[in-house]
């Protein structure tokens, strides 16, 4: 288009310029010619012609500067068609390299065909050479930790024939202080802290120890589809007889834990030894290790915390990760608590003969009842464990289930104890046999022997009482697991030694018999992970015991005075005179109680024995404890730990209101007491 516009223009301009070369016509009638008198001067005409050669001048410029222009377009036009022509060809060679594209993936399919079928071919082979490449991959990754090994950060763990052994453990520093003495190392014995009517209530103290230094070992191996594993525990909080504050802080190593497991691949676990008692919480599924503890500096850790370290036998069967179910069967010991329990107490003048008990002997009681044994020094037992050791008639029982369900764990427990004391009917007895004063009346009780007046141990016989209780624990992570928040409660009969106060199993009636001994106890906890190398943490928990009190005791108290010689007179012959009650008051925290010493500071009785008080029964109702503190890990590394931490505690310990010894009409006494606790510590953990 824009050609034909071009060439329209040029002919246009050629045909112009053709009309303007062309002369005028000359006038067809010469006849009719002006007369030549009157013919224009020749002047005239040389001027018109001069004028018509500026103008054909003048239109032969703009022709030309017409034709420039023309060129001009012309070349653009040329400029356009070779633009158009360019884009013709990258068109054309777009188009063959698309086909040669089209080409390729044709080809590229074939090939992907050829590849797949070859493939097959690979993982078949793959299949075949599995077994071996895995033996393959477990070569690789041993030579890679034994060349980690020979790094000089050291392994980690110690392969002895076929065996990986673990090391492990802390070294600490640590101190306690405490504004009511206890006379106690970092340890502490919560159902200890003194009424005012103790000595030590009124002074402070401040100890300082390394005797939670911890040392453990893991041995691990492999046999067919069973893991097998051995796991050591122990510290130094053990003290011997020779132990001392002195100059060389002798304290013996003590075992925590030591004990003997087996797992299969079907989730099956068996596990012997020392251990933490089932009844402990976990902090998934059931197996060992993986114990709940309170982050705690205080070894006794915190009111509430349901715990023991004991012989165990545990088999635990585990579903997949999300639930699980335990059985164990674990040693006993039954503590005892309470007063005014039947007895004869006798006391002999220098000389005076001992008809009743042994000879030799100044004072001595008889009860009618044994619970517990002093250890035999040679079977190995503490002969100096003034509670004694439980002559065990069967072993505590527990059994425990726990669901992991996604978010949370959850625990449901059971516990059952058995109680055996041997009985002695005729261990409490009046008497009548040379008394000069013999008592208002006579004490024969069950006593059907032929002598229902002397001591003896006609009749004895054991009796049984079981007691159990229930406990359920729930812990969950909140915060993008950054705090664990957790609930625990227990209450039950006779299980008060799974408390971490260690309240009283029973208590006695007054023929002797087992009296258990409700209790109950929980626990409430958070922990903040505020960081990775700082943890805050709170805790506060309770032990309640409820009144297990009777009245009807029997005390017999026999006076033996010798005979007394006279020089001038006759001889004071020797006398025997009984006095004996059977309205005595006991068990635990009977009404009428005496409580009224309570806040009353003793005298000590020499410069190392400071008073207890009198006058205070003071058997426990609640004890209670709140906790604040935290740990900081200012190294974590392939070097091991280094953490410090403080740990504030507020105990109070409330008795059960007795109305012994008050005044008619007179309030019945509840003694309290508190104490105000802080521990630090500074450890090094092995890597």
């Amino acid at each position: 288009m824009k050609k034909l516009a071009a060439l329209t223009l040029s002919m246009f301009l050629v045909y112009g310029t053709a009309l303007a070369d062309t002369p005028k016509e000359a006038d067809a009638q010469p006849a009719k010619a002006a007369p030549a008198a009157k013919a224009k001067p020749a002047k005239k005409t040389d001027k018109t012609d001069a004028a018509i050669a500026a103008q054909l001048e003048e239109l032969r410029q703009a022709l030309q500067s017409q034709q420039e222009q023309l060129q001009m377009l012309k070349e653009e036009l040329a400029k356009r068609d070779r633009q158009i022509d360019e884009a013709r060809e990258a068109a054309a060679a777009a188009n063959a390299r698309a086909a040669e594209a089209t080409t390729k993936a044709v080809e590229a399919v074939n090939t992907t065909a050829e590849v797949k079928s070859a493939a097959a071919t690979l993982n078949s082979t793959v299949s075949d050479l599995k077994a071996s490449n895995e033996v393959l991959k477990t070569t690789v990754a041993r030579e890679q930790a034994d060349a980690q090994k020979s790094s000089d950060e050291g392994p980690t763990a110690i392969r002895y024939k076929g065996i990986t052994i673990t090391p492990g453990g802390f070294l600490a520093a640590e101190t306690v202080t405490r504004t009511r003495a206890v006379s106690a190392d970092i340890n502490t014995q919560f159902s200890g802290i003194p009424f005012n009517a103790a000595d030590l209530a009124h002074t402070t103290e401040n100890n300082f120890s390394a005797r939670q230094t911890r040392l453990t070992m893991l041995a691990q191996g492999k046999v067919g589809s069973a893991t097998m594993s051995g796991y050591v525990e122990g510290d130094f909080l053990g003290a011997g007889t020779t132990s001392n504050n002195r100059q060389t802080n002798s304290y013996v190593f003590r075992m925590r834990q030591l004990f003997a497991q087996a797992g299969f691949e079907s989730g099956w676990t068996l596990t012997g030894g020392q251990m933490w008692t089932l009844a402990t919480e976990t902090k998934k599924g059931l197996i060992n290790r993986q114990e709940d503890l309170p982050m705690m500096i205080d070894p006794q850790y915190v009111v509430g915390f349901t715990w023991a370290r004991q012989y165990g036998f545990r088999v635990v069967k585990d579903f997949g990760g999300k639930f699980s179910l335990g059985f164990s069967v674990e040693g006993p010991q039954a503590t005892i608590g309470g007063r005014g329990f039947s007895a004869v107490t006798t006391i002999n003048s220098a000389a005076a003969p001992a008809t009743i008990i042994t000879s030799g002997t100044t004072t001595a009681v008889t009860g009618n009842f044994f619970l517990n044994a002093p250890g035999n020094g040679a079977g190995l037992y503490n002969a100096f464990d003034a509670t004694g050791y439980t002559v065990n008639k069967a072993p505590d029982l527990i059994f425990k289930a726990a669901a992991d369900p996604g978010f949370g764990h959850y625990e449901l427990f059971g516990i059952v104890s058995f109680f055996r004391d041997r009985i002695y009917p005729c261990g409490v007895v009046g008497t009548t046999t040379g008394d000069t004063v013999p008592g208002t009346a006579t004490l024969q009780g069950n006593c059907t022997s032929a002598t229902p007046f002397v001591v003896s141990s006609f009749g004895a016989t054991n009796t049984s009482t079981t007691g159990g209780g229930l406990g359920v624990s729930a812990l969950w992570p909140l915060l993008h697991k950054k705090v664990d928040f957790g609930v625990k409660g227990v209450a039950g009969d006779g299980i008060g030694r799974y408390g971490s106060a260690q309240l009283a199993d029973a208590t006695a009636r007054p023929d002797g018999t087992l009296s258990l001994i409700r209790t109950a106890h929980g626990l409430g906890r958070i922990e903040w992970h505020a960081t990775p190398k700082l943890d805050i943490y709170g805790y506060y928990g309770l032990e309640n015991a409820w009144r297990a009190g009777y009245s009807g005791y029997s005390s017999v108290t026999i006076t033996k005075t010798a005979a007394i010689p006279s020089a001038t007179g006759p001889t004071i012959p020797a006398t025997t005179t009984t006095k004996i009650s059977t309205t005595g008051i006991g068990g635990y925290g009977n009404f009428a109680a005496n409580n009224t010493g309570c806040a009353t500071e003793g005298v000590p009785l020499n410069d190392f024995n400071p008073s207890a008080g009198a006058n205070c029964a003071g058997d426990i109702r609640l004890i209670q404890e709140g906790t604040l503190g935290f740990w900081y890990k200012f190294y974590q590394g392939p070097k091991g730990r280094f953490q410090v931490g403080m740990q504030y505690s507020y105990l109070s310990k409330v008795g059960w209101s007795g109305t012994g010894g008050v005044a008619a009409g007179g309030a019945a006494i509840s003694p309290k007491a508190n104490d105000n606790m802080v521990w630090t510590s500074f450890r090094y953990y092995l890597p």
